[in-house]
């Protein structure tokens, strides 16, 4: 999927404006606001998903995104704009589809931490990917992401195949880890208002990681120009190869815990923990203790301890700890939603606001600013479901005892 979303960031649209404005932020708007929506309709799509039909929503989806790049390249600008926006708009639910394979086991862990050095990975790979498709394959910038997604489109036909194969959760998982079955709209709201304060905190954090973690993403070869170092096509995929192998190891290591509710105090951890890292690299990069290139390793992995938790093993442990039959992939779109929702309104007072910050000072602030926000509201949603989950023990020993 990253294959049909990413690859255009590399591209230097160079001295190209529309309406005096930079034409590579018209295009990183108009992608990100398809994927905002997306994640919007995501919230039903994903909660009433008929599993029988997963592998044809795959790729039905990706191929709209795929042929919206082929308009993007035969439609001249500033025209074309308009089919990123449409490239964005399936691509957003294919996180849930994916997902909605793997949750509900007692390896949701382990196979979580490998779907998110997955993704971690992907963005960097598959940029580097359409780097190389300009440079060996003699390709433009408006036909570069259609072809990087004709050298992807093998391997995902293969893959989507594969994992179609997965077998179901087992009466086993179904113990340990709860039933997990589809939503309607009432079911849907009755577990927002049972878990609200606690939601709302963890959603607000999840905007912000989103907004850093976007921020990043789609303005890395901002950054990486203004560090001079632009022309390395391969640092966009070594500065994501240890945030991949930090996250696939601390995920993993989460499946030893059997007790949800203790592993849902450690995903509250790691994502406070990886604010700190995110802040403290910071500091030490404005120091000039650290070189540009860990400082953007270092952010990352910072921001991934605590972007992938709720992707993957946060929301399985709190549906698990407190024995509710729902999906785990319809409270990461409600979070997901709201979280580009808020990259996107950050993108836009970033480019149209009056900023004279450049690329990498204005992530600086945004990084001291998010790490400091972050802490604070994590640990208060750690305090409230720790006491929900007492006060749920304590009622159904009473009831038990009775």
């Amino acid at each position: 999927m990253y294959a049909y979303r990413k690859p255009f960031t590399v591209a230097d649209f160079g001295a190209l404006r529309f309406l005096d404005i930079d034409y590579k932020i018209w295009l990183v708007i108009a992608q990100t606001t398809g994927y905002t929506l997306s994640k919007f309709v995501g919230i039903r799509f994903i909660a009433e998903l008929n599993k029988g039909t997963r592998f044809q929503a795959v790729i039905k989806l990706i191929g709209i995104g795929w042929i919206a790049l082929l308009l993007f390249a035969i439609v001249p600008a500033p025209y074309n704009i308009i089919f990123l926006l449409i490239n964005g708009l399936p691509l957003g639910m294919i996180y849930g589809i994916v997902f909605s394979y793997i949750e509900g086991r007692r390896t949701t862990e382990f196979l979580g931490a490998v779907l998110a050095a997955s993704f971690i990975f992907a963005s960097g790979f598959t940029q580097s990917a359409g780097k190389w498709v300009m440079k060996m394959l003699d390709t433009n910038i408006w036909w570069m992401p259609f072809m990087t997604g004709l050298v992807f489109f093998i391997p995902l036909l293969f893959f989507t195949w594969l994992l179609d194969r997965t077998p179901p959760p087992t009466a086993e998982d179904i113990a340990q880890r709860t039933e997990r079955r589809t939503m309607n709209k009432a079911e849907r709201r009755k577990f927002i208002r049972h878990f609200f304060p606690g939601l709302l905190l963890l959603v607000l954090t999840y905007i912000l990681l989103t907004i850093l973690r976007d921020y990043r993403s789609n303005f890395a070869a901002n950054i990486w120009k203004e560090q001079n170092l632009e022309n390395d096509s391969s640092i966009y995929t070594t500065s994501e190869l240890v945030p991949s192998i930090v996250i696939l190891v601390l995920m993993a290591l989460l499946i030893s815990i059997r007790s949800n509710m203790r592993a849902l105090m450690v995903n509250h951890t790691l994502v406070i923990l990886g604010f700190f890292l995110a802040a403290i690299s910071t500091l030490l990069f404005q120091a000039g203790w650290i070189s540009p290139f860990w400082w953007m390793t270092l952010t990352g992995t910072g921001l991934y301890m605590g972007y992938v938790p709720f992707n993957c093993m946060l929301f399985e442990r709190l549906i698990a700890s407190f024995r509710y039959v729902s999906t785990a992939g319809f409270i990461i779109y409600v979070a997901d939603a709201f979280g580009y929702l808020g990259s996107d309104a950050v993108l836009l007072i970033k480019n149209f606001g009056n900023f004279s910050l450049s690329w990498t000072d204005f992530y600086i602030q945004l990084v001291l600013g998010v790490s400091a926000m972050g802490v604070l509201m994590t640990s208060i949603a750690a305090f409230y479901f720790k006491r929900k989950y007492n006060r749920h023990t304590l009622a159904s020993s009473i009831i038990h005892y009775a």
